[in-house]
Order: structure tokens, then C-alpha cells, then sequence
């Protein structure tokens, strides 16, 4: 059985797609992020939570600060990517859900008016975003290099406030020279499903 999306498409955001770790220097335009974007905002969340927030560092003397806080290994690239996002999950979305769930506007108070249920659901949440997020990327001819290695608590202090966790950051451009690891395994359908 085949997939109804072209192979092609199923190449760009899948197969051949990989993590970058080098980019040219093309930048990449808020248009082509607002395009990005307009596409995953479709993605289904819970009760459409929608907890993702996306912080774009743009200027040099943001990006200094950022580079501050990554890994060693994360540094260089983080510091030459044509744009970098610091993708957090916004622990107060729930101020929002009388627009975005309006069919049950009370759910602002009667699900989500405690932190601990709001910060749990936003993890979740804006986890799957965040992967909408580099499905995005990909989709508009865009390579994204994704990083969990950094100081969160310090990017959370220089870039959020405390009612925003920062999940991961996002370098994105056009893949540079030697941009790929060689690809990892992975798993196959027998390891991963079990029928019952």
C-alpha cells in the first residue's frame, strides 16, 4: 500500500531529511517563517491548547547571549545558522483558550486553573508543536539543526520569564558543507508495534 503523499514530499520530510549542522549564510526571511508557521498551526493539541512560542534571535548581539548558554558542541553552529528559534512552552496558554477552545470557554478555570496541570499539559503540548515545527521547516526547503544541548535555566533567565520553559533550540537554513552525520538506525515496525 502506498502513501497518498508524493514520494517526493515523503523524501523532503522524511527519508532524506536529516539534522544540519552547517548552513550557508542565505538567510531565511520572516516571510518564510510567518509561511512555516501558517502551515503547522494546524496541528492538533489538546483541547487546541496551542502552547508553543517561538522566540526568533535575529540580532548579533542576541545571538551572543544564546551562544553563551549551548553546549560546546553546540556553539559554532548555533553562532553561524542564519536564524536561530528558541522554542518554549508557554505555561499560562491557558489565558487563550476562550478563543482558541471557544465551544467550552470554561476550561480556562475548570481544567487548566492549576499551575501544575497547565505545566504538564504544556510540556506535552507544545512538544508535539515543536515537531510540527521542524516538519515545517523542512517542508519549505529549509533544513533545521534541533538542540536540547544548553543551559535551559539560563536561556530561560535571558530570553523568557518564568512562565515560559524553554524546550529546545532550533537552528535553521539551507544545509552548508558536510551538514550530516551519517544517518543513525532505526528501529523497525516489528520492534516498535504490537497488535492486541
Amino acid at each position: 500500500m502506498s502513501l497518498a503523499l508524493d514520494p517526493a514530499a515523503q523524501d523532503l520530510l522524511f527519508r532524506e531529511a536529516r539534522t544540519a549542522n552547517t548552513f550557508t549564510d542565505e538567510p531565511v526571511s520572516e516571510e518564510q517563517v510567518q509561511a512555516i508557521y501558517d502551515l503547522v498551526k494546524y496541528g492538533p493539541t489538546s483541547m487546541n491548547q496551542s502552547p508553543l512560542r517561538i522566540t526568533l534571535v535575529r540580532s548579533a548581539e542576541a545571538r551572543e547571549r544564546l551562544v553563551q548558554h549551548m553546549a560546546d558542541g553546540n556553539q559554532a553552529k548555533t553562532a553561524t545558522a542564519p536564524l536561530v528559534a528558541i522554542l518554549s512552552a508557554d505555561n499560562e496558554f491557558h489565558e487563550e483558550l476562550p478563543h482558541l477552545f471557544p465551544h467550552f470557554p470554561q476550561a480556562k478555570d475548570a481544567v487548566f486553573g492549576d499551575r501544575g496541570v497547565r505545566e504538564s499539559q504544556a510540556a506535552l503540548n507544545s512538544a508535539l508543536q515543536a515537531a510540527y515545527f521542524i516538519i515545517g521547516i523542512r517542508a519549505a526547503g529549509l533544513a533545521a539543526g534541533p538542540m536540547t544541548g544548553l543551559d535551559f535555566e539560563g536561556v530561560r533567565k535571558e530570553f523568557l520569564d518564568d512562565d515560559h520553559t524553554p524546550l529546545m533550540v532550533v537552528n535553521i537554513g539551507k544545509p552548508g558543507a558536510d551538514a550530516w552525520y551519517p544517518r543513525s538506525p532505526r528501529l523497525e515496525f516489528d520492534q516498535v508495534v504490537t497488535t492486541v
